[in-house]
């Protein structure tokens, strides 16, 4: 999806979480765990099945999966998404998407948005949420974003809050659905 060298350099220790006092790190995120961003490869990993956890998916083919993927890589500087895998099992058991937006405002800036970070529930509890969440801020913030910004439910807000994250006044989220 984007090249792997982007999340060199990533330093946990200037998050808001302090993930490295826990003892994961972008280099290691566990036992036979692999951060990284999303390959061609991983559909047969899982990664559709594992989003299934945030939406309903639907019938994801093989081929509707890869021409997505190279869609998406085809429009360099936009697309982050970065995933978590099992090596041992060959599985991804989290993910989370940095979309980065080209703006007009800020003398051409551009925003950030954090979106599906998803882990598979038998990984809860490890702080893969949690690094997956710090390394697409970081990213966002080593890709010079001015802001970067999520949306998510009521009952996750404290766990989104420690990152730094904070309802802004007088903002509101809004959404028209043209299919369900």
């Amino acid at each position: 999806m984007f090249d792997q060298d982007l999340l060199k350099d990533i330093d946990l220790r200037k998050g808001e979480c302090r993930l490295h006092k826990c003892g994961l790190s972008i280099d290691n995120p566990g036992d036979n765990l692999l951060l990284r961003p999303l390959c061609s490869d991983d559909y047969e990993k899982g990664f559709p099945a594992i989003q299934n956890d945030l939406a309903k998916v639907g019938d994801v083919t093989k081929e509707l999966f890869l021409k997505r993927f190279h869609a998406m890589r085809s429009c360099p500087g936009t697309y982050y998404i970065i995933v978590v895998e099992d090596t041992e099992l060959a599985k991804i058991v989290a993910c989370g998407t940095l979309f980065v937006e080209q703006k007009f405002m800020h003398e051409i800036a551009i925003r950030g948005r954090v979106e599906d970070i998803v882990v598979d529930e038998s990984y809860r509890g490890r702080g893969l949420g949690k690094l997956v969440v710090e390394t697409l801020l970081l990213l966002s913030e080593k890709l010079g974003c001015y802001k970067t910004s999520l949306r998510c439910k009521d009952s996750l807000l404290p766990f989104y809050t420690q990152f730094g994250f904070k309802k802004e006044d007088q903002q509101n989220y809004l959404c028209k659905w043209f299919s369900d």
